[in-house]
């Protein structure tokens, strides 16, 4: 099993459910986040004076999936996320030991 975890821009959330329950998979986490990379923020103006604000939002979006249905997901989110331009995103891929369905006690896949 593995964690794909994308961080992508706010406004590419509703499309990107809808392409990854298209590839299959049945569940996810999605948090609001802060951070930055090359974008490094932009300037605003508050009482006159230029405030750079380098944290910018965006969605974090994770999913447990197993092996096979990785480069499915990564495709999923790219065919939606990319734009071409600085601050599209990133996915990061990351082994899972183990998944354990609290309710039934299912374990590893079956638990997704």
């Amino acid at each position: 099993m593995k964690r794909v975890t994308a961080i992508v821009r706010p406004e590419i959330l509703e499309p990107l459910k809808e392409s990854l329950v298209g590839v299959g998979v049945s569940g996810m986490t999605i948090s609001e986040v802060l951070g930055f990379g090359h974008q490094h923020g932009w300037k605003e103006y508050y009482r006159g004076t230029e405030v750079l604000l380098n944290m910018v939002p965006k969605i974090q979006v994770a999913i447990v999936v197993a092996d096979d249905a990785v480069e499915d997901v990564i495709a999923a989110v790219v065919s939606v996320a990319k734009t071409g331009e600085v601050g599209d995103g990133k996915i990061f891929v990351q082994p899972v030991e183990e998944a354990v369905r609290i309710r039934t006690g299912d374990r590893g896949e079956a638990a997704l």
